[in-house]
């Protein structure tokens, strides 16, 4: 069992995502960027995402909103002409129905995404309002896996080959706990020589120097779909790793938030440990909703704690892209 917050996976990948915000990248110095956690393809699922970014562009990100943009909505977005155009004029064929891209240039000029106006005929044109940049500079994927034994790393071999193969991601890794003992040489024989290996000892919880690097990675050809990357990495700016509190139910009077080190850390008080995101659940026979009166009184935060608890973990999301933009 590692030694950190808990006993899961989930913890742990947690727990890597805040260390990510303090220190990476791990080997080449600090470098801005935006943390997320299970995001991915059909095909595959990364515990953790890292998006190292230019803050200057970033900045012009996040004039687009909060909210990670879909791809009806890159397309609209990113298409968008100067002057106002019909949409038919300004956009490529999309291979399906016109109708369902006159929607999303309905729900970008919503969003104030863009500029929406009714032309000539009743149609229907649009204009930018700022140029979509190029703010992702690497995509960094990231296998969490406390507990690596040699079973743990001959399962872990293909699925770490197709993350080098794929063309997405521009460096590999693998994060595992440190136990008092050196990675054993034997175990890195089952893992692709470009993959990174990390040690992380969270014994007594994040610090920026809990990290230590076994193997450094080879930068990989980020190749592939460039469409699939670009809607990875708004999904990651759209979610983050916080999110956790959406799947969770932190509207139970059990649900705490520990520190560990300089991260936030879910806690069950009945079960007394830290609970993993598929317990924690309405379904859950420890869940006890909050009573009104603790929404309705403003006890001890306006809305309740389950409300203060997600208003705390946006408001530090925030504070992140805020640092992101000016590193």
């Amino acid at each position: 069992m590692y030694r950190g917050a808990g006993d899961s996976e989930f913890s742990f990948e947690l727990l890597v995502c805040r260390w990510a915000e303090l220190a990476w990248h791990p080997s080449a110095g600090r470098r801005p960027a935006v943390v997320a956690r299970q995001l991915g393809t059909r095909e595959r699922r990364w515990d953790t995402v890292v998006l190292e970014v230019d803050p200057e562009a970033f900045a012009t990100r996040r004039r687009f909103g909060d909210r990670g943009l879909d791809s009806d909505l890159l397309r609209v977005v990113r298409g968008a002409p100067r002057e106002y155009e019909w949409y038919r004029d300004a956009l490529d064929d999309p291979g399906f129905p016109w109708r369902y891209v006159r929607e999303a240039v309905h729900r970008a000029a919503a969003r104030d995404l863009v500029e929406e106006r009714r032309g000539a005929n009743g149609r229907i044109e649009f204009r930018r309002v700022r140029e979509y940049p190029d703010w992702v500079e690497r995509v960094i994927a990231v296998e969490n896996k406390p507990d690596l034994d040699a079973s743990a790393a001959a399962a872990l071999s293909d699925q770490l080959r197709h993350d080098v193969e794929s063309g997405l991601a521009d460096e590999v890794w693998v994060a595992t706990s440190a136990t008092g003992d050196r990675v054993s040489p034997a175990l890195l024989e089952d893992i692709p020589v470009e993959v990174g290996v990390l040690e992380v000892d969270f014994a007594d919880g994040v610090r920026a120097d809990a990290a230590e690097v076994v193997w450094h990675p080879t930068a990989l050809d980020a190749d592939g779909d460039p469409r699939r990357r670009l809607l990875l990495t708004e999904r990651a700016y759209g979610t983050g790793w916080r999110s956790f509190s959406e799947t969770m139910r932190p509207d139970c009077r059990h649900f705490e938030l520990r520190r560990e080190g300089r991260a936030l850390v879910p806690y069950c008080a009945a079960k007394g440990r830290h609970q993993t995101a598929a317990e924690c659940k309405g379904g859950c026979p420890e869940f006890s909703p909050e009573p009104p009166q603790w929404r309705t009184n403003g006890w001890p935060i306006e809305g309740g704690p389950g409300k203060g608890i997600r208003a705390l973990l946006e408001r530090r999301r925030e504070r992140e892209r805020e640092r992101a933009e000016v590193e």
